[in-house]
């Protein structure tokens, strides 16, 4: 019977464990979970035959190493900057390896040697990173194979609260990690924009969102990701004049967080110390300019905004006008902004999530150009069954699935952006109902 390891019991592990176990009778599988709460394993794996719970801290290589030598493949949910220690022992113990997150260029040094030990790691196999590069390698080649030649190229990605869950006015909810929420004001944005790298840092990032008319959903604001440069040679797009990926949200959003953005409440550098019977309103008077009259009308004066403009109802709508008490006793700003959304954007009773990505590639064919689109709608179906979910953890499955019988060999270190991982991956994940539409016109 072959093993297959996955690392991490969190949030993110629920739909990747449930594919597994679904497939461990016919292919014969033991799925063993591994996490430093026994309890949060053992939940994954809910009784099932074909799976077994362990405690694991994963600071301890001796307990590591012993997992990983028992296995056939590791899937790797732990935070990013653990997957080297894991990647290490995978190549020591020879034992493929599959994480969602981002590529580091310190596990990507291992390629050589991973590859010629026979091995297969493949990272960023989630949503974003992951689908966005499988379906859009997909559309660039195949574009590339009918002769057409690309110029312009658009990713965007957006996990969103469902309309008909949205019910508060910033038409936001948390649906992942939302760490990335806070986050996402920090770091430089670069794109290439009629053939010059554009680089936004974080602190004006949201301050001027295109819009995205979303194919079957409708307008969306973008701002741009830190990454777009690194992808276009990864995509084989060297010779395009434009290439932007970007994040999607429903419109007021992005000047409602450069908003937070320009106060100073995204910071994570400087520790605010004895915070502990400190309100909201008085952590907002401090970061505004000394001044005299009501704290709402110094907040719209420093914002240039009226009173009563959209932006400032959000800000009072989070409570950070309120008497209420911060929770954290120290903290920088980033985490006591984050300790308030996370109660503020909760998802809760019936609340569903929505993952919407859309490409849009222009080329030129037989002396015309033409846009291509290809849209994906993704509606969760609960709380615990989130788009954002499946999303991320059906792309692990269904290559660890591939992996585990023998349909995919690829020694070395990728992200799946190569026809031998992409093909049979999105054609899985059209399987389980993952499904874009595309579109296709002359631009004349």
């Amino acid at each position: 019977m072959k093993n297959i390891l996955v690392i991490g019991a969190g949030r993110s592990s629920h739909v990747l464990i449930e594919f597994l176990l679904a497939n461990a009778e016919q292919f014969r599988w033991l799925v063993t979970v591994a996490d430093a709460e026994p309890s949060a394993a053992a939940r994954r794996i809910n009784g099932h035959k074909h799976g077994l719970s362990v405690w694991l801290d994963v600071n301890k290589p001796n307990d590591r190493k012993d997992l990983i030598k028992r296995s056939d493949l590791v899937i790797s949910l732990l935070p990013a900057q653990l997957h080297l220690k894991v990647a290490k022992d995978c190549l020591l113990l020879r034992k493929h390896l599959l994480t969602a997150s981002y590529l580091s260029p310190d596990i990507e040094s291992m390629h050589d040697v991973v590859q010629g030990s026979g091995l297969t790691f493949i990272s960023e196999l989630g949503v974003d990173p992951g689908i966005d590069h499988m379906s859009a390698m997909r559309l660039i080649e195949q574009i590339k194979g009918q002769g057409g030649d690309i110029f312009d190229f658009r990713s965007y990605t957006g996990g969103l609260v469902a309309p008909d869950s949205d019910d508060n006015p910033w038409h936001y909810k948390i649906t992942w990690n939302p760490q990335n929420v806070v986050m996402a004001g920090q770091g430089t944005a670069q794109y290439l924009d009629q053939n010059k790298p554009r680089f936004v840092p974080g602190y004006r990032v949201f301050e001027h969102p295109r819009i995205v008319e979303v194919h079957g959903f409708g307008e969306l604001e973008m701002y741009p990701n830190r990454d777009s440069l690194l992808y276009q040679t990864v995509y084989g797009l060297d010779n395009v004049t434009n290439m932007i990926r970007g994040t999607l949200r429903y419109p007021g959003f992005c000047s409602a967080w450069n908003a937070l953005v320009k106060i100073g409440l995204t910071e994570s550098f400087g520790m605010i110390h004895n915070t502990g019977g400190l309100t909201y309103r008085r952590l907002l008077e401090g970061f505004l300019p000394v001044g005299n009259g009501p704290l709402k009308s110094r907040l719209a004066q420093y914002l240039g905004v009226a009173v009563d403009n959209e932006i400032i109802h959000k800000i009072e709508w989070l409570g950070l006008l309120s008497s209420t008490s911060v929770d954290l006793s120290n903290g920088t700003a980033a985490e006591i902004l984050l300790e308030l959304l996370l109660r503020k954007w909760k998802m809760t009773g019936k609340d569903r999530d929505v993952v919407i990505m859309q490409h849009e590639i222009y080329y030129r064919k037989n002396h015309s150009d033409h846009l291509k689109v290809s849209t994906l709608i993704y509606e969760g179906e609960s709380l615990k069954k989130t788009a954002m979910a499946k999303l991320v953890g059906w792309p692990l499955g269904v290559a660890a699935k591939l992996l585990m019988t023998g349909q995919l060999d690829y020694p070395g270190i990728h992200r799946p952006t190569n026809r031998r991982v992409y093909e049979p991956v999105l054609d899985g994940l059209q399987q389980l109902g993952v499904n874009f539409i595309e579109s296709d016109g002359s631009e004349g």
